[in-house]
């Protein structure tokens, strides 16, 4: 197991504390200056990146809210750098881009840059963003490729090389990455914005590390990450030893219709944990598979969802928690399988599956399941006006599950994102399509004590040209899981409406696919319409013990039906239209 480490005997808590507050808002200002100068809408609207500051030794000392799938794997994206282009070969001004998921990334379209920190010629930490760029070649516009069997189709695999040298560009790395993508225009001012992140990190925190001398700031990172790991013990050690098991399943993988199911083991022993997921499905064929660096992430992920959100996030609280992930698994997989849909779709569910494990036993800090799934929709085109060719990637927003005080949120982003939807002034503005819907969806929260949070729809037209859309989802067939009682979260589903029509089909038999939930390279043309709905979250608890007052609220309110008011919740209603 871990070795235990604590802070030393003297600790200067305020000291601590400020550099601890100083170096987040390091990472909050790294993060606005992208999505201020960054082209595309999952930049600049729904802040699909984050932004952090890591050590000399590679390990996470400080990171912003910004999307927390990423934050896990920045101590083995870093470790995975360093292999192949090692410190001593660095200078002050060097930046490296790497986005490959075989080398410790989380999955393809993640491009992470990092840029070494020096003082007085040493390198004293590294300023890092990683950021969804919307396009990265492959086989579809938007890198969600529903029907991907090999990492060749997901796009352009980068390994870390110096995109920076010293200062200055390295031209040819340019050249090449900009060569292989459908929008260089857009990918250029996106990596532009990313460099601009790891910019300013480096320049707040040579001036912070000056400030405090280099001896003085080693130090007190060492503390504060032996403070996180200290408080992350206690919170484990609270939790009585014992074995807790849970899973989840994924319906399918866009190239076979089965069931993959994820397998977790909580080992709780004293003051550490194991998550094993020993026993969950081999790796598919389709794009659902995660990289090892996702099994870590989600594991941290869904154990800071059960513990104290005020420890400081960062490689300390990480300490205490193992991970044991067997390769050849949709947990662990081996090169060279797809992997998109894993920092999304799989990431989700497999934080949910540490959550509900964890649930019999802290039943007051943990919920039922969200939606798990972000829905993903990336379509591309060629704006006639500009003879430019476009892409986008848009997420949607789904319920979160119930918990043992409160309502699952409505319309958030699943628990791996943390992002904002693209607003439909936006969407409307930035790309040929209209938005003709866009609202919750009635009775899609499952019933309970606390229901789950609700779900969206979203309706948009296809105005002038042919547009070219793929999507990676999940839930459409099965359901977010309830607690203590709670139902089921409102099922997934997306559909197609040809122009001039009314007759509105699953994707899957409107155009032959495999899957309704994962697809490919799907045609919509002026006139045509695509519809999709978002799960919603489970309930938790008795749906018979939720308060009358609460009931009829949600129904004046329209979170529920008559009929769901009457027949789920026994509230006496008056007949009438259901």
């Amino acid at each position: 197991m871990n070795a235990t480490h604590t802070p030393s005997a003297d600790v200067d808590m305020v000291t601590m504390s400020i550099i601890d507050s100083t170096m987040t808002a390091i990472c909050r200002e790294m993060g606005i200056v992208l999505m201020k100068t960054s082209y595309s809408t999952i930049f600049n609207e729904a802040l699909d990146f984050t932004c952090v500051l890591a050590g000399a030794d590679g390990e996470l000392i400080a990171q912003a809210e910004y999307c927390p799938s990423m934050i896990g794997g920045v101590p083995l994206l870093l470790r995975s750098c360093v292999l192949e282009i090692p410190p001593e070969e660095l200078n002050p001004g060097d930046v490296i881009v790497h986005n490959d998921p075989y080398r410790g990334g989380l999955h393809l379209p993640e491009h992470t840059l990092i840029k070494p920190v020096f003082v007085d010629d040493e390198i004293i930490g590294y300023a890092m963003t990683i950021g969804h760029l919307a396009e990265i070649g492959g086989m579809v516009p938007g890198a969600f490729a529903g029907e991907a069997t090999e990492i060749f189709h997901e796009g352009m695999r980068v390994p870390p090389v110096k995109i920076i040298s010293a200062g200055q560009d390295v031209e040819e790395v340019w050249r090449l990455m900009l060569a292989n993508v459908r929008t260089p225009r857009y990918n250029y001012g996106d990596l532009r914005a990313l460099i601009a992140g790891v910019d300013v990190g480096e320049t707040r925190l040579e001036a912070m590390i000056k400030k405090y001398g280099k001896e003085a700031f080693r130090k007190n990172v060492n503390d504060l990450l032996d403070y996180s790991e200290m408080r992350m013990r206690a919170e484990i050690a609270a939790i009585p030893d014992g074995k807790y098991n849970f899973s989840d399943t994924i319906e399918d993988d866009g190239i076979e219709k089965k069931i993959f199911t994820i397998n977790t083991t909580v080992y709780v022993q004293g003051d550490e944990v194991v998550v094993d997921y020993t026993g969950s499905s081999p790796q598919s064929k389709g794009p659902i598979n995660a990289t090892l660096g996702v099994a870590y992430s989600a594991s941290y992920n869904g154990m800071l969802h059960c513990t104290d959100h005020t420890i400081p996030k960062n490689s300390g609280c990480f300490r205490p928690i193992r991970v044991v992930a067997p390769p050849g698994t949709i947990l662990n997989v081996n090169f060279p399988a797809p992997e998109v849909g894993g920092n999304t779709e799989t990431h989700c569910k497999i934080a949910g599956t540490v959550i509900g494990a964890m649930s019999s036993v802290l039943p007051d800090t943990t919920m039922a399941a969200e939606g798990a799934t972000h829905t993903n929709f990336v379509f591309g085109g060629t704006d006639v006006a500009s003879n430019e060719a476009f892409v986008c990637y848009a997420i949607e927003l789904s319920g979160w599950g119930g918990r043992s005080f409160a309502d699952g949120n409505d319309a958030t982003d699943s628990i791996n994102g943390n992002c904002r939807v693209i607003p439909v002034e936006v969407f409307e503005t930035r790309f040929p399509l209209q938005c003709e819907r866009f609202e919750l969806v009635q009775d899609s929260g499952g019933a309970g004590k606390n229901r789950g949070g609700l779900s969206t729809t979203r309706v948009i037209k296809s105005l002038s040209i042919d547009i070219t859309g793929s999507q990676m989802s999940d839930r459409h067939a099965t359901r977010p899981w309830g607690l203590y009682g709670g139902k089921s979260g409102g099922t997934a589903g997306t559909w197609f409406c040809a122009a001039n029509s009314l007759d509105w089909k699953g994707i899957d038999v409107a155009f032959g696919k495999v899957s309704p939930s994962k697809w490919s390279n799907v045609t919509i043309s002026p006139g045509d319409s695509i519809r999709f709905q978002t799960p919603g979250g489970g309930g938790w608890g008795d749906p018979m013990d939720r308060e009358r007052e609460r009931v009829a609220e949600d129904l004046a309110e329209g979170y529920i039906s008559k009929k769901a008011a009457r027949d789920v919740y026994g509230l006496e209603v008056s007949a009438g239209d259901d």
